[in-house]
């Protein structure tokens, strides 16, 4: 039992003098400090950058409020016009302007409307055409 009072003893004394100094105390508080100083920095930062985004995604919120109602006071604006009130006049009520004259034109027929897509046909055709280098060169320098 002697054996383990001494050991004790050695270690409590090894302890207290060797790892409990002044200088050790200090060092491991200026190391604690300079860990909170740290982590502070870093969570100070986080929140800056958080809050310089949610002010950026506010700011582009408002300048898209601020197209939005220089859009519709446009539009407001042109409605007044003799312009709108004319073209409304005349698509809604039916008005026309002294002098002016209806024409209804008939329904396209079956042919027009063939030719139109024979048209269309011919042309999807001649781009999909091979051409020789040759003949590449002869529709580019002559067209």
């Amino acid at each position: 039992m002697s054996d383990f009072g001494t050991k004790f003893r050695r270690l409590r004394y090894k302890i207290r003098h060797e790892y409990f100094t002044i200088e050790n105390v200090i060092l491991v508080i200026a190391i604690v400090m300079c860990l909170n100083w740290t982590y502070r920095s870093i969570e100070a930062m986080s929140r800056n950058s958080e809050l310089s985004e949610k002010l950026n995604a506010t700011g582009k919120a408002l300048e898209l409020k601020k197209v939005e109602i220089e859009t519709a006071e446009l539009e407001n604006a042109y409605y007044e016009t003799d312009e709108y009130k004319e073209l409304s006049a005349r698509k809604f009520a039916g008005k026309q302007l002294e002098g002016e004259n209806m024409v209804y034109m008939p329904e396209n027929t079956e042919a027009a409307r063939n030719k139109h897509a024979n048209e269309v046909a011919k042309i999807e055709e001649e781009k999909k055409k091979e051409y020789s280098n040759f003949e590449k060169w002869m529709a580019y320098l002559w067209p």
